[in-house]
């Protein structure tokens, strides 16, 4: 039997009591059926567009991790830290997320992410980056940690 963590989706043995990736407690109550939904960039785009964050330019939107779903960060200046040093910008405090995780970077009006050497590693859309080569488009999905943040322009 596998048990799914509840906060990161990481699949756990079962004899497991914390997730090895995140650290959160399991619940084993029920076994955990994995179920997945497959959007097209287009469609993300209409759910997008549909839902009135109340933002204006860009902006990161949590969409999981830490109980803080919903919450939004605003780019500041040119170079914003995401990390769990209270001297970044984007202040995520949780174990998974290291001191000085990752750097957003703007340039020319376009957004992108740097790794900065983390432990855990940064995804876009599921994909670990060092230094990402593409930029951030909307609806691209961030992870650091366990934190998973929409991208919204």
């Amino acid at each position: 039997m596998i048990v799914y963590c509840s906060e990161c989706g990481f699949q756990n043995p079962e004899v497991a009591n914390y997730c090895s990736r995140c650290g959160a407690l399991l619940s084993k109550g029920e076994t955990a059926v994995e179920t997945t939904q497959t959007f097209s960039p287009g469609e993300i785009g209409e759910h997008l567009e549909s839902e009135d964050f109340g933002l204006e330019g860009p902006a990161l939107v949590v969409r999981a991790g830490g109980g803080r779903a919903g919450e939004s960060f605003k780019p500041v200046g040119a170079r914003t830290r995401i990390g769990r040093s209270p001297d970044c910008e984007i202040f995520l405090d949780d174990v998974t997320v290291s001191r000085n995780h990752a750097v957003l970077v703007e340039e020319n009006g376009t957004y992108s992410v740097e790794d900065q050497g983390s432990l855990n590693g940064t995804f876009v859309n599921r994909k670990r980056i060092d230094n990402a080569t593409e930029p951030l488009r909307e609806g691209d999905e961030l992870q650091i940690g366990k934190y998973r943040m929409t991208f919204i322009p």
